[in-house]
């Protein structure tokens, strides 16, 4: 049985690796078309094609890896930009029309 902290060690060491591997031109690459299907489903369709488009293309690729090693996602999850929206609640009075 694996205790949480040795998940949470485990979960971020996959994390740790993923961010250094994408900036290796080739191998790099074929690693983003790997987990092409799992970054689309994180960010959603249109923000994942252009994720791994841009993880793809060799230079491009390894400038924004080395970029998000310092600085994080530039194109964030789905969950995270759920969170950042501003929610329109219609049931305040004042925001309905008045008859």
């Amino acid at each position: 049985m694996t205790t949480i902290r040795r998940r949470i060690i485990r979960a971020g060491g996959w994390g740790v690796a993923k961010r250094l591997i994408k900036p290796i031109p080739i191998v790099g690459s074929v690693f983003a078309v790997g987990l092409a299907g799992y970054e689309i489903k994180r960010k959603g369709l249109i923000p994942g094609v252009v994720h791994v488009g841009l993880d793809v293309t060799p230079v491009v690729g390894t400038a924004k890896g080395v970029l998000e090693l310092f600085t994080g996602d530039l194109i964030p999850d789905k969950s995270e930009r759920r969170k950042t929206k501003p929610s329109t609640d219609y049931t305040d009075r004042s925001l309905q029309k008045s008859v």
